[in-house]
């Protein structure tokens, strides 16, 4: 796939065969090598060939092979006549972070730090097909998919001003319980409160540098050497099986013709089964919502037990990927409501959006960028010029270099937790067969995503958090 570079950091693949407009790659010549040795360039063009498309399809930083979309992928639609595709989202949908801060100082908790990781490795749930703490019935499975976070709090899950800092007020209201399967209802249904396997973690972190005072301040991050708690998970089997039972629905309704790839199978937005996918996907997005506020109350109570106080560990904002918004956007000069998709992307609105909090407008949507274990983690400000450049997107994480059965070929669980330790860094499992997936050197170098993302302007620099301490599932 032939691909001209513009500048420093933007990559073009011009319209070709069947394109319907042209695809963008954000990246750098340190990052751009690892994205054309697999199929990410091949998929991103693929993507530009759906009906509907509009402006680009586009790559972030983190870019690399997925299922459909590429992983770091975004392309929007136009709502009369574009599509929705499960593979633009992915299987686990509403898979987010969400930063906590605190008012610690990694000295104090030194001491305690392996105590405080082992409580919270018992108070929630970690691992592939771990049951949650809490049992659902079908009746209050429904009103968990319908209402999101604010159900969680409800039921005494957290404070009710934590909603206001989610993305959607951690409810999107489009949400229809009808949509979603029995199969999916029964796998969803154990699981709520549980923080899931693969690239999933719960990591208490160290403030290690702050490049935008008064962003960082508005965040409530204020000094360097303070802890963090960060928290990343997603719908756990829910979504993954509303994702396989629509891509099924899909192929059945509208098979793959004129598809460049089969995975790209989709439905018109305004059809019945494009509506009825989006209602599911918002349900077992908040799932998603309601699941990671209900580890947000466990991880409080773990400091209150630990520590002896929980006190103003407020969270800063939980941030979505693999989702799809309608959303108005300015696309060339006119403003437009359209479906984005964002695939292992994060959505970067600058401070004039009304849909931020107040004390977040004229600062801008805190943007969360994990790196691995055993790497720094990023705090970003959305722009307003990330809304003409990509979509008012970036990325999302710092990306996988290769995949985990290549992982588990090279390391072992063991060495990976000792060379972590001889940094300071506690890591506890729920496998080694998990941690060794997850090693550091599997994945892109953060610093390089988040400077990319720094220079292109669709997210600007705010602070640099490390871990201390590392919950993998």
């Amino acid at each position: 796939m032939d691909i001209e570079k513009l500048n420093e950091f933007c990559w073009r693949i011009e319209k070709q065969g069947q394109m319907l407009v042209p695809a963008m790659v954000f990246s750098s010549d340190k990052l751009i090598g690892k994205v054309r040795e697999d199929r990410t360039l091949q998929q991103l063009a693929n993507v530009a060939c759906l009906k509907g498309i509009v402006k680009h399809a586009m790559a972030m930083p983190d870019a690399h092979e997925g299922y459909g979309f590429p992983i770091g992928g975004v392309a929007a639609f136009d709502l009369e006549e574009g599509v929705i595709s499960p593979g633009g989202v992915g299987y686990d949908i509403n898979c987010s972070v969400r930063l906590l801060r605190t008012d610690f100082d990694a000295k104090q908790i030194e001491s305690k730090k392996r105590e405080l990781v082992a409580r919270i490795f018992s108070e929630v749930p970690a691992g592939v097909g771990k049951k949650g703490v809490t049992r659902l019935t079908r009746e209050v499975l429904a009103d968990v998919v319908e209402k999101g976070a604010p159900w969680a709090v409800k039921q005494g899950y957290g404070y009710r001003e934590d909603a206001d800092y989610i993305e959607e007020h951690g409810c999107m209201e489009t949400a229809d319980f009808s949509a979603i399967s029995e199969r999916a209802i029964s796998r969803g249904m154990p699981q709520l409160g549980s923080l899931g396997s693969g690239n999933h973690f719960l990591e208490i972190q160290r403030v290690d540098r702050i490049f935008d005072e008064e962003a960082a301040k508005a965040f409530g991050i204020e000094n360097e050497g303070q802890v963090t708690v960060m928290i990343h998970c997603g719908s756990r089997g829910l979504g993954h099986q509303v994702a396989s039972d629509y891509i099924r629905a899909m192929e059945d309704k509208y098979g793959f013709k004129n598809l460049p790839d089969r995975e790209l199978v989709n439905a018109p937005i305004n059809s019945e089964l494009g509506q009825r996918y989006y209602k599911a996907m918002s349900g077992a997005a908040n799932f998603a919502f309601a699941n990671k506020q209900m580890i947000t109350h466990w991880v409080r109570k773990c400091f209150e037990e630990i520590m002896g106080n929980s006190e103003n560990m407020k969270v800063v904002y939980d941030v979505c990927h693999n989702i799809a918004k309608m959303e108005e956007l300015r696309v060339d000069g006119e403003k437009r409501r359209l479906c984005v998709h964002r695939k292992g992307a994060t959505r970067s609105f600058g401070p004039s959006r009304e849909e931020l909090p107040e004390k977040y407008q004229g600062i801008g949507q805190p943007v969360l960028i994990p790196g691995s274990m055993g790497t720094a983690s990023y705090v970003l400000a959305g722009t307003d010029r990330a809304e003409g450049i990509s979509l008012a997107s970036t990325a999302h994480g710092a990306g996988r270099t290769a995949s985990r059965s290549e992982a588990l070929r090279t390391v072992r669980g063991e060495a990976v937790v000792r060379g972590l330790m001889d940094k300071g860094i506690l890591v506890k499992g729920a496998s080694w067969k998990g941690i060794a997936e997850e090693a550091p050197q599997f994945y892109k170098d953060v610093d390089e995503v988040v400077r990319v993302s720094d220079a292109v302007g669709i997210g600007r620099l705010v602070a640099r958090v490390v871990p201390i301490g590392v919950m993998k599932g």
